[in-house]
């Protein structure tokens, strides 16, 4: 019975404070002339900031429009926009800002749940060296990696030498599918010779690459990317945003390793926690951007 009505409490305080929150919304707007949203885009400047506020709005309307908007089809942007401002009985000749500011919102928001999508499946598809394409982008790895040397077979120790665990690199793509092998794809051959990964601090670069894109997989997945992917895509963030925030963190993983100095390998689950947990807690601001002009963006391997 006490737990029954504990529940009933916070049911109450739940709905208190819905129509609390409504009640100042609506004062708000008689007393300033605009609404949440003129409000949210005249008072952030563009970016995560605006865009995180927006977006939380949105979702959170008691209108069936406002809350589809966060899903729409990039070519119904401009319609949903016209249907937003007509719904908020907004003059567009006295608030012309308010229509742009809302369609880069938009574009960003849209953007970042279709890019999820677009992820989502190349992670679940499978390696399959059935596949012409799959292998022909398997082995330009390896000539990029190890220029002049020849693969003697196509099952083969040789893997080995560019981080692969065992004799056949599709083993080590189940968990990522082909986004670990398009990630592993656009590390530069400058970047592989200059850290010569394998030999200078103890670890696998094929093998750490497919780690570090299921880190970049569950900060997209579950949202925490967008704080960067709002600060750093004017408009819809995109696979390559995506690719190029896998090259930093590939970079940035690797001086934490060095700077952890772990003992072996044996303590890369450790490294790579601790090293997450410094990403999310960097992403947590909002006007966090990790690679605004990150210079891996320039030298990306296109396959």
């Amino acid at each position: 019975m006490k737990h029954f009505m504990k529940m009933v409490v916070q049911v109450w305080l739940y709905f208190y404070c819905i129509c609390l929150w409504r009640c100042f919304k609506f004062i708000v707007r008689k007393l300033t002339g605009r609404c949440e949203l003129q409000r949210i885009c005249y008072k952030n400047k563009p970016g995560a900031g605006r865009t995180l506020k927006l977006e939380s709005s949105l979702k959170s309307s008691k209108s069936k429009l406002l809350q589809s908007a966060v899903a729409v089809h990039p070519e119904a942007i401009e319609k949903t926009i016209e249907d937003i401002l007509t719904l908020k009985k907004v003059n567009v000749d006295t608030n012309p800002q308010l229509a742009v500011s809302l369609q880069a919102c938009l574009l960003q928001i849209v953007g970042y749940r279709n890019l999820t999508v677009e992820v989502e499946k190349l992670r679940r598809e499978a390696y399959d060296s059935d596949n012409p394409q799959h292998e022909e982008m398997l082995l330009t790895l390896w000539k990029m990696l190890k220029p002049g040397v020849p693969l003697e077979a196509r099952v083969s120790k040789q893997w080995c030498e560019i981080g692969f665990q065992g004799d056949d690199p599709k083993t080590d793509f189940r968990g990522m599918g082909l986004l670990g092998l398009y990630n592993l794809a656009k590390i530069s051959k400058m970047e592989w010779e200059m850290k010569k990964f394998d030999k200078a601090i103890g670890y696998s670069f094929a093998i750490v690459g497919i780690n570090i894109t299921d880190l970049a997989y569950n900060l997209l997945i579950s949202g925490a990317l967008k704080t960067h992917l709002y600060n750093v895509a004017p408009e819809a963030p995109s696979l390559h945003h995506f690719q190029q925030t896998f090259c930093f963190l590939m970079h940035e993983f690797h001086k934490f390793w060095i700077e952890e100095d772990p003992v072996d390998i044996m303590e890369f689950n450790r490294v790579r926690n601790k090293f997450h947990k410094r990403i999310l807690k960097q992403l947590q601001k909002t006007d966090m951007a990790l690679c605004p002009h990150f210079a891996a963006s320039e030298s990306l391997v296109n396959v």
